[in-house]
């Protein structure tokens, strides 16, 4: 469950009005000093004194001695509590180090402000002072302070549909900063970003059986009235356009596959191109899975949803950029209907593929989402994001997403893009096409040895056309077992910060 914020006191009180997803929690966050808080919150650079415009020098005193006996050193992300200090009104103070001035970035002071909240969360708050005035790094103060909030806001958001309505504190953040308007400002942006990121977390954490592909459409649907034209193919449609490969993989569920568009034309340049992968469940097929990993499988559509979460940021934020998403849907099941192993489907590119194991399944749907995107938009870029491969996890874990792309510029872009938001990208090597030759077709859907991500990667090489191309594996990055920074447990979104980022730095 996510807080939307209540700008009022610097007349903003429809920040959110257009923006909130299924499972908002409203709470008031303020830019405009402290309030009176039961908490006070102060943030301390390494080398550098303590203090506080609002406290007296008996509290002062009272914290320099508690942060000595404490060991404290204002490293980053480190913290000490003072609870009852002398000569203060806050019933606790919590000095959060920041480490170096020049260590203080976007993504290192949005992790703090995620952390931060979760204990103070713990402690059962329901008042925060912040004081941020005369804080800055890398970025200035206003900057900084938004993108703590940001922190603060994505930790809150949950996934908790389906528990026991449970007493939640309501947090009111009022923080102390350089320049209120300003910090808004910076906020308010990010605010878009967040909507988007929520709308692909509760997406991806939908359980299978109400997450189908005709639920991912009435979702997409939800996005007209930010502006954003859909168009939604079923599978007699596809057929008659030959995306045999997407419609394949659907036919073995109830539903049948989809492929859902969402355009968001905010300029009349040429298209980015974002295509997502669908699979709302992902069984195998017949080459089934086994273990306890199937029951993640509700995951497999975290590329589709990143995507989605995309292009709502983008029409929130009103940007400048013409972006569209196209999102190959469907359930990989079993039934009579199901592909098997051998058979043979042939792709809107017209290349058949033999289909040598079910359970890769992903860059089938992929072949003829990247072709429809190419054919019917003509994009300057396309960037297809998927939970494709384990191999790519075996490569480089969970911490990174993989990266596959021969234009340089567009892997340099995206791998600093990564790094402000904490969604950090790995560059792995395309190549080993040779190992996807077929015996009866043009190309089989798994490599004969290799490494598979790279394999995978070059599988969807071949639907790329002369596009400019980026391929991106978030296996792994879908879902968290646990929470840390800004990120809590269920769905991460991952993606839509990256895209995003990288978008309105860059187009």
């Amino acid at each position: 469950m996510s807080r939307s914020f209540n700008f009022s006191a610097i007349a903003l009180a429809t920040a959110f009005a257009t923006a909130t997803s299924a499972h908002v929690h409203a709470a008031e966050f303020t830019f405009d000093g402290a309030k009176g808080a039961d908490t006070l919150v102060i943030m301390q650079e390494q080398g550098k004194e303590l203090s506080a415009a609002n406290l007296t020098s008996d509290t002062i005193a009272h914290l320099k001695r508690a942060s000595e006996a404490a060991q404290f050193d204002a490293s980053q992300g480190g913290t000490f509590e003072l609870l009852a200090p002398v000569g203060a009104d806050y019933q606790r103070i919590v000095v959060v180090g920041l480490g170096k001035q020049d260590e203080l970035d976007a993504a290192n002071i949005a992790k703090l402000g995620g952390n931060i909240h979760a204990q103070l969360e713990a402690a059962k708050v329901q008042q925060v002072d912040v004081a941020f005035s005369g804080i800055s790094g890398q970025l200035a103060n206003a900057e900084l302070a938004a993108q703590f909030a940001h922190g603060v806001n994505l930790r809150d958001h949950s996934f908790d549909i389906y528990k026991k309505d449970e007493a939640k504190p309501e947090l009111s953040y009022h923080f102390s900063v350089d320049d209120s308007a300003k910090t808004a400002a910076a906020y308010t942006a990010l605010s878009h970003i967040e909507q988007g990121v929520f709308l692909a977390r509760d997406l991806t954490s939908e359980v299978a059986s109400e997450m189908t592909p005709v639920d991912f459409a009435k979702a997409a649907k939800e996005l007209k009235k930010y502006g954003v034209k859909v168009t939604i193919l079923e599978p007699k449609q596809m057929k008659k356009l030959g995306m045999g490969a997407l419609e394949g993989v659907g036919r073995g569920s109830e539903h049948g596959a989809r492929l859902v568009v969402a355009h968001y034309e905010g300029s009349d340049d040429a298209p980015i191109a974002l295509v997502g992968k669908g699979i709302t469940f992902d069984s195998g097929g017949y080459s089934i899975k086994t273990g306890a990993s199937i029951a993640r499988m509700k995951s497999d559509m975290a590329g589709a949803a990143a995507v989605l979460g995309t292009v709502k940021a983008m029409a929130l934020s009103k940007a400048d950029v013409n972006v569209v998403a196209v999102m190959g849907m469907a359930a990989n099941m079993v039934s009579h209907t199901a592909i098997a192993p051998g058979d043979v489907l042939r792709t809107a590119e017209g290349l058949s593929v033999e289909v040598v194991n079910t359970d890769a399944e992903g860059r089938l749907v992929l072949s003829d989402a990247m072709w429809y995107a190419r054919e019917h938009y003509k994009p300057e870029i396309m960037i297809d994001i998927a939970t494709l491969t384990g191999s790519k996890v075996g490569a480089v874990g969970n911490r990174y997403s993989a990266i596959f792309s021969e234009d340089e510029q567009l892997v340099t872009e995206l791998t600093a893009a990564g790094k402000v938001v904490n969604e950090n990208v790995w560059r792995l090597p395309l190549g080993y096409k040779d190992m996807l030759k077929s015996d009866i077709a043009d190309l089989k859907n798994l490599g004969s040895g290799g490494p598979g991500a790279t394999t995978a990667a070059s599988f969807l090489q071949h639907f790329a056309g002369d596009t400019r191309w980026v391929h991106i594996d978030i296996a792994g990055n879908a879902l968290a077992s646990s929470a840390k920074g800004e990120v809590n447990v269920g769905g991460t979104g991952y993606g839509v910060r990256l895209l995003s980022e990288w978008i309105l730095k860059n187009k």
